[in-house]
């Protein structure tokens, strides 16, 4: 009897020893190993995101319009002018001083996202991008607070509109450098549009209420609000000499 009792706990014993190695070899493969191949693969792709969102630091700025980014990359701003303070060739101008100082209280130092439209770089092989700070537009903010003038050049307009609508207002509003500087109106530029623009033919030919035909420019007071429709033989000209020949006029609120 006591044999038979000792072959029996030894059964028992060798069991438990089972269950528990196997319930140990059932922990072991739910827990996935960690494989670098893995990890470096998630890192990768994450850079790529950060990449992928243009998500930039800005070191320095240089002026109103340009700033230099991580990298040593320079950035020009699409589509605005701000009074020149750094050109050797020029005397620093009105409310320059005042636009640079703007535009590095804006993004000195803070993470800013670019924008490219068609251009990707000018003469001087600086980047051409809008700039984006959060939700913030730096462009067009310049513009509206009366730090840069409108300065849309073709083909990169993807925000003209925009920029001259915010110029306007802060034209009438008398805001920065629209009361400051005595010859704001004179320094107004508008680009030269001819055939020669990729192809950007931008002068509005509209046909008023009244049947008189009448081109607008970028810049004129009118152009941003002003529609074509071809079906009632409006037409987008390529250069003022051939909207006169056809028979357009120039819109009284030009510049």
């Amino acid at each position: 009897m006591r044999k038979k009792i000792l072959i029996i706990g030894a059964g028992i014993f060798i069991l438990l020893i089972g269950v528990s190695i196997g319930l140990g070899l059932g922990r072991n493969q739910s827990l996935p190993s960690v494989n670098p191949a893995t990890t470096s693969l998630t890192s990768s792709l994450a850079k790529n995101e950060t990449k992928d969102n243009n998500l930039v630091k800005v070191t320095r700025v240089i002026d109103g319009d340009t700033i230099e980014i991580e990298g040593g990359e320079k950035v020009r701003y699409i589509g605005i002018d701000t009074p020149e303070t750094v050109d050797p060739r020029k005397p620093v101008q009105c409310f320059g001083v005042e636009a640079s100082k703007k535009n590095k209280e804006m993004v000195e130092g803070k993470m800013v996202r670019l924008e490219k439209d068609i251009t990707d770089r000018d003469k001087y092989n600086r980047l051409l991008r809008y700039v984006w700070l959060n939700d913030v537009f730096v462009n067009l903010e310049l513009v509206k607070q009366g730090f840069a003038y409108s300065y849309s050049y073709p083909p990169d307009i993807k925000y003209q509109g925009e920029f001259l609508k915010a110029q306007q207002e802060a034209r009438e509003a008398k805001r920065g450098l629209w009361s400051a500087c005595p010859d704001a109106e004179k320094e107004t530029t508008v680009p030269v549009i001819d055939s020669a623009s990729n192809g950007s033919c931008l002068i509005k030919g509209n046909i008023s209420t009244s049947g008189e035909k009448i081109y607008h420019l970028l810049g004129c007071g009118s152009y941003s609000k002003t529609q074509i429709d071809e079906k009632r033989g409006e037409k987008w000209f390529c250069s003022e000499s051939e909207a006169q020949a056809a028979g357009w006029r120039k819109a009284l609120n030009c510049p």
